[in-house]
């Protein structure tokens, strides 16, 4: 009996070069070195996550292959610590603050209404990709209660009623932005 032996490792690491940046791979192949290759698995994984914006899991694959990491390991650190996300966020991050103070100045009901006009849940983005909609503690703002975070731009004392306009004012941002992009 003939058993034939295939050796794709080249191949495979190949394609997992092609799954990254040139800067991400230079970045794992340095760790590689290092002792302990192991323990930069989490500044990988910030590195990727930081261009790609998401971890996808064409991109958790070829960290493990370059890392030389079980996937099972790369995977479970990927979904074990809450700063990492495996889906595309939305064009606008929509973070409802859920701290005490704007718990109780009616942050749940500016999350429902949220919620209602969106067509998705806190932790999902909109089919179109165009809004992400999280909870999130204390942004150290408790004066303006209950506050929205859209990106990094601060919304104060926003009632249930003043979503849809919100909604409106960054899709017409959105369609601006488009139309200067395609200029």
């Amino acid at each position: 009996m003939d058993l034939k032996v295939t050796d794709n490792r080249e191949e495979v690491f190949s394609k997992s070069k092609e799954a990254l940046t040139p800067e991400i791979v230079a970045f794992i192949e340095e760790s590689s070195k290092k002792d302990h290759p192991n323990s930069h698995l989490i500044n990988v994984l910030h590195k990727v996550q930081q261009h790609f914006g998401f971890l996808g899991r064409e991109q958790l694959d070829a960290v493990a292959q370059l890392l030389q990491v079980p996937t099972a390991k790369v995977t479970g650190v990927a979904t074990f610590y809450h700063f990492f996300r495996l889906e595309p966020r939305g064009r606008f991050v929509i973070n409802v603050c859920l701290g005490t103070a704007c718990y109780v100045k009616g942050a749940e009901r500016v999350c429902e209404r949220l919620c209602d006009e969106l067509g998705i849940h806190v932790g999902e983005t909109t089919p179109d990709g165009m809004f992400s909609l999280e909870g999130t503690r204390c942004v150290g703002t408790c004066g303006l209660a209950p506050v929205v975070l859209v990106n990094d731009t601060v919304f104060g004392e926003v009632t249930p009623d003043q979503i849809p306009a919100l909604i409106e004012s960054h899709i017409k941002k959105a369609q601006s932005q488009d139309k200067e992009g395609a200029v």
